[in-house]
């Protein structure tokens, strides 16, 4: 949010000490730009003890809570700063001319961001959630760091339970939805998949007169959601290619590096379509991102070009070729049972002697975590994968302590050209370090 001091008092109810010019808003002082406002968070640290870091990097100023302004630098004081960054990235949001695309789901949540961008980037000025920013902090931030001319803004939208993505949309007001997927992901905190579906449809129940949802019409329970908003249109894509979607696959294939190609059969017109994102699961992500594409008016060519120079955030389906010649699939940024059963898939189409899948925990599954857990390991069995497990005995497999014993693991296998190795696991794992280990070598 660019201006002057005083927009950002008016937005939060602070009070002001001192006064300046904010060029942008941050909450973590690595990342700081000279001119940016430092917001003071109270999480597992707090924000206060790093003032001196962020006026260090070049912040213009602090918005902390009341009493505790340093010297020497512009400050605005209020009671608590987290719902003081929730109305800075409101008001961004009013000032914000443009198109706001909210995406949700229990999986592709990014990657379809991702992809939304580069087919709309074709011919609009985007901005995109980073990475994935996709919460109470993170989608205030992208609103507030949104530059001005910004004609789309494609915002992630993760949730913890009931009620956290009808908070999001109050902040991101977003007149074009997408829904992924829903799938058994934090089960944990949601329970039923009934529930992760209630949920998920917030995101559609916040549209407005005359929005649009784009829904995945493959899942039964994202289709229902068609009828939680009665004012938008609705656009269903199907990767299937079922005849009652709006925007249709067909003629879909992988080359050997998981890089699929089709023909999309859209209201727009035909288009074919390459994608550098790697997976068949992909190929429903895309059809959404040219709905959404084509929506902002863009020309259905453009956006497939777009498309076809699309790059993923990290750990998503990376496919790289170690020293040895064995191929590794780093997936490591997150893992359920819907996106571990993908990377199987597509593990299983590799043209390899030998596939072997690391696997982490999947996280927060609550009551099902060990059904899960046993389903996956049966897939992969089913598909001649070998699981090697990290730091837990959930998938009754050959399990190893850590990243390291895994490595150790996978260098006895005497790894080579006829090798395919999958990365994969919870956040918490960690286990994108085994991918950069393996490719080093």
């Amino acid at each position: 949010m660019h201006g002057a001091a005083a927009d950002l008092v008016s937005a939060t109810g602070g009070r002001l000490i001192g006064g300046g010019e904010v060029t942008g808003i941050a909450i973590d002082t690595r990342t700081i730009r000279p001119g940016d406002l430092f917001v003071a968070l109270r999480g597992e640290r707090d924000g206060h003890d790093f003032i001196g870091d962020a006026v260090a990097a070049g912040a213009s100023g602090v918005l902390v809570e009341a009493g505790r302004s340093p010297s020497g630098i512009m400050a605005i004081e209020v009671p608590d700063t987290a719902k003081a960054l929730l109305a800075v990235g409101s008001a961004a949001r009013t000032r914000l001319a443009a198109d706001v695309v909210g995406i949700t789901g229990s999986v592709g949540k990014t990657s379809t961001k991702d992809l939304v961008a580069a087919a709309a980037a074709a011919t609009r000025t985007v901005t995109a959630s980073e990475k994935s920013f996709n919460n109470e902090l993170g989608v205030p931030l992208t609103l507030a760091n949104a530059p001005e001319g910004t004609e789309v803004a494609v915002i992630e939208m993760g949730a913890r339970g009931p009620g956290h993505i009808a908070l999001l949309c109050e902040i991101a007001r977003p007149n074009i939805a997408v829904v992924t997927a829903v799938a058994a992901a934090h089960t944990e905190a949601f329970g039923t998949l009934d529930q992760i579906a209630e949920a998920k449809g917030e995101l559609v129940e916040a549209l407005p007169e005359g929005g649009h949802a784009v829904l995945n019409y493959d899942d039964e329970r994202v289709r229902a959601m068609g009828a939680r908003s009665a004012g938008a249109s609705k656009i269903f894509y199907s990767k299937s290619g079922d005849a009652l979607a709006d925007i249709t696959a067909e003629d879909i294939r992988l080359d050997a590096d998981l890089r699929p190609s089709f023909r999309a059969n859209t209201p727009w017109g035909r288009a074919d379509v390459r994608l550098e994102a790697r997976g068949l699961h992909q190929v429903g992500n895309a059809l959404a991102a040219l709905a959404v594409a084509c929506v902002c008016g863009v020309p259905l060519e453009a956006a497939a070009s777009g498309l076809a120079d699309a790059a993923l955030s990290p750990w998503r389906m990376e496919v790289s070729q170690a020293s040895s010649g064995a191929t590794v699939i780093n997936d490591a940024y997150n893992a359920n049972p819907a996106s571990v059963s993908a990377a199987l898939d597509a593990l299983a189409t590799l043209p390899a002697t030998r596939r072997i899948a690391v696997l982490g925990e999947m996280a927060e599954l609550g009551e099902r975590s060990a059904e899960e857990h046993a389903g996956i390991a049966a897939k992969a069995e089913a598909e001649g994968i070998e699981v090697l497990a990290v730091g837990t005995g959930a998938y009754g497999a050959p399990t190893v302590p850590d990243v390291e014993t895994a490595l150790d693991f996978l260098r006895r296998k005497n790894l080579g050209s006829g090798d395919a190795v999958l990365v994969k696991a919870s956040r918490v794992v960690g286990l994108e370090r085994l991918a950069a280990l393996l490719l080093a070598g």
